[in-house]
């Protein structure tokens, strides 16, 4: 990171070496010494010139922050595209959404896409292993829309298998006007009961791999990403166990 300091067009420690510039990190280590360096060459550092500026140690000194004046414009500078302003409606995207327009008027009336979605309390997998994070209701459903759920039979708090192209899972079904009709919904994160696994507090609960939908052929036409979200599903319940024994 000092080489790169050093080696920046106009860095305010231009002329210095990799040696002066350690020493005058000592005797800090680790992410210290790497938040020291960024402080003291960045816009408000002391340039490790001795005089005012920020540095790890003045920001240690006062606990309840330092003034750095009224925010400073930097627009236009910062920009980097080649029209050198924010190109809101890029001509790649505006050329797409013929296609986009396209495929929804084409869709069928009974088509399902599946989204994701985050929780606050579950934001990181590794928060599932946090017991005072981990308990409570379940939190791994599939929202489903009142309508989608009446016509397909499915009933809030029992199983529904979900279908891609790719492979199919089973999760809770939550009952929700949160997603609209043709849409439900699964968070990421899940599937603690994964061969290899080894989070013991999260295997109580593993919840539902929704990965395993995803679909290596769907891609995104205009960035090449792979398609997380709206890939196509098909939805049907899951009989509960008592019922599959009396039939």
């Amino acid at each position: 990171m000092i080489e790169r300091a050093l080696a920046t067009p106009g860095s305010s420690v231009a002329g210095r070496t990799v040696e002066e510039l350690l020493a005058e990190l000592e005797p800090r280590r680790g992410p210290e010494r790497l938040l020291d360096l960024m402080l003291r060459t960045g816009p408000y550092g002391d340039r490790f010139a001795g005089g005012e500026g920020l540095t790890l140690a003045a920001l240690e000194e006062a606990p309840h922050g330092i003034d750095l004046g009224p925010l400073q414009p930097r627009l236009p500078d910062v920009l980097r595209t080649a029209s050198g302003r924010i190109e809101l409606a890029p001509e790649p995207i505006v050329a797409d959404l013929e296609r986009l327009l396209t495929s929804l008027r084409t869709r069928r009336e009974d088509a399902m896409v599946l989204i994701g979605r985050r929780q606050l309390r579950s934001n990181n997998s590794w928060m599932h292993n946090l017991p005072v994070l981990a308990k409570g209701k379940p939190r791994c459903t599939l929202h489903v829309h009142p309508d989608d759920a009446s016509r397909l039979e499915l009933l809030d708090g029992e199983r529904a298998e979900i279908r891609s192209r790719t492979g199919s899972v089973v999760a809770q079904v939550e009952v929700t006007d949160a997603v609209m009709p043709g849409v439900v919904s699964l968070p990421h994160g899940w599937g603690h009961d994964a061969p290899g696994a080894a989070l013991a507090v999260a295997a109580e609960r593993p919840g539902t791999n929704s990965n395993v939908l995803a679909d290596e052929l769907l891609l995104d036409a205009v960035s090449g990403n792979a398609v997380l979200n709206g890939i196509p599903v098909e939805l049907a319940p899951v009989p509960a166990p008592e019922a599959l024994a009396t039939t």
